[in-house]
């Protein structure tokens, strides 16, 4: 809860206007063995706050004891739709051409790499081909070594890690989890628009969207870019906001903010990731 008070991260500032979340018909979730309540559910999984809208309002808002409202809660992976709903953003703005755009177009120091090749499309959806190990419970894996490593000629660290790669598959062709190519579409965005992805942010969904309170985006030790594939720190109801803002098509104000391309990609299946359903 607290990441971003312990690391450095930008503010993620709000606007003055709030889009209100009015109560909706009270839910109560029920469970097959009639023994689980949400209560035992929470604790069990460890859930610092569960809320569930539809149709904008809220049904359901529970928080764990010694968590509230107010309070913020730090994202790993989910910061990366985030990231992916930014760089839609700034493809609709014109900061980013096109999803064929190569990567080195954006970022010159990949010129030389396996990644200089590698469209804007391919990163979006993990399938750059590049070798990426990104097993947890290895403590010799890329995911454990990246930020590690030490910081070269000012460059986040996921630029010049990623640059040292060798390719494992033609690009395009197979898809590998890979938290360091959210962290460089991050990069990406930040390059393309000028703009810090807190920044960014705020610009353009948290101030005009209406969101509560400001949230937090943790920065990279090297250079102070935002890390794109994790560290959003924001409150539950503003994590519901951003569910709603993408239930409303990516508009603020009847007014659409996120490109085509990217909304057509992001509700259509890209890539078969073996894992069934």
């Amino acid at each position: 809860a607290r990441m971003y008070e312990i690391f450095p991260a930008d503010r993620v500032a709000r606007g003055s206007d709030v889009r209100p979340l009015p109560p909706g018909a009270v839910l109560t979730p029920r469970w097959r063995d009639d023994t689980t309540t949400l209560e035992s559910y929470m604790t069990r999984h460890h859930l610092a706050g569960v809320m569930v809208l539809q149709h904008g309002r809220i049904r359901l808002q529970r928080y764990a004891p010694g968590f509230g409202p107010e309070q913020r809660w730090t994202s790993f992976s989910v910061a990366k739709s985030v990231t992916s709903a930014l760089l839609g953003i700034a493809l609709q703005q014109g900061d980013i051409r096109g999803l064929d755009d190569t990567l080195d177009t954006y970022i010159p120091q990949l010129r030389h790499s396996a990644y200089a090749g590698v469209t804007v499309q391919q990163l979006l959806t993990m399938t750059s081909g590049v070798r990426w190990n990104e097993d947890y419970a290895d403590p010799h894996s890329d995911v454990a070594q990246m930020y590690r490593s030490a910081c070269e000629n000012g460059q986040p660290h996921v630029v010049s890690y990623l640059a040292k790669l060798p390719r494992a598959y033609p690009a395009g062709t197979q898809w590998n989890y890979n938290t360091a190519e959210t962290d460089l579409l991050g990069i990406l965005v930040q390059r393309a628009t000028g703009k810090s992805l807190a920044s960014f942010l705020s610009q353009t969904i948290w101030k005009p969207y209406g969101m509560v309170s400001d949230a937090y985006w943790l920065k990279d030790e090297c250079d102070g870019s935002d890390t794109g594939g994790s560290g959003l720190s924001a409150t539950l109801a503003d994590y519901a906001r951003i569910g709603q803002f993408m239930l409303d098509g990516g508009r603020v104000e009847g007014r659409p903010v996120i490109a085509d391309a990217w909304l057509h990609g992001a509700l259509h299946r890209q890539q078969d990731v073996d894992s069934p359903g």
